[in-house]
């Protein structure tokens, strides 16, 4: 039985031996949950496809084949992922090409790079407590989302660190 170009993509994306129906259904299946999180649709399909590959790296062309997307499709998607530090380009030794790789802390990186964007947002809802009055509905509206902010942002500093040790328990240094 002769595989087709695709299925032969996402078999070499997930790994020798596995079902190449069982992993389409996997990426698909996840992306569709990241979909529904608020992700992108085409990020989503190359996050997943690239979690579900043994290596955690794929090319730009290993992509498109394995999702049936055009180059175009796979490039905008991976720039998106790689502003959202989800994944990060390498360059082959002694090649032009690039792969894209998923880290195993890609969720801790993520998250971590979030903390400025809430540190911008817990600025901006200062400067808006003080345009508005701190005694008026929007003012005290205001200040109870600067306070919800600040609170989570301290509550990601110290989960963050929870996960390190708990990571390194589990899985040990990597």
């Amino acid at each position: 039985m002769t595989k087709e170009p695709a299925e032969a993509a996402a078999v070499d994306a997930a790994g020798p031996g596995r079902d190449p129906e069982a992993v389409s259904q996997f990426v698909e299946g996840f992306a569709a949950q990241l979909v529904e999180a608020g992700m992108q649709r085409m990020p989503a399909r190359v996050f997943a496809a690239l979690l579900a590959s043994d290596s955690g790296s794929l090319t730009s062309a290993e992509l498109g084949e394995g999702l049936r997307v055009s180059p175009a499709a796979v490039s905008g998607a991976v720039r998106y992922l790689s502003q959202q530090h989800m994944v990060s380009r390498e360059r082959e030794p002694g090649s032009r090409r690039e792969r894209y790789r998923v880290h195993s802390n890609q969720w801790y990186e993520a998250l971590t790079n979030r903390e400025a964007v809430l540190k911008r947002w817990e600025s901006a809802l200062s400067d808006g407590v003080a345009s508005l009055g701190a005694d008026t509905p929007a003012g005290r509206r205001m200040a109870e989302t600067l306070a919800f902010f600040e609170f989570v942002d301290g509550e990601i500093v110290a989960m963050m660190e929870r996960w390190r040790v708990h990571r390194e328990e589990r899985f040990g240094r990597g």
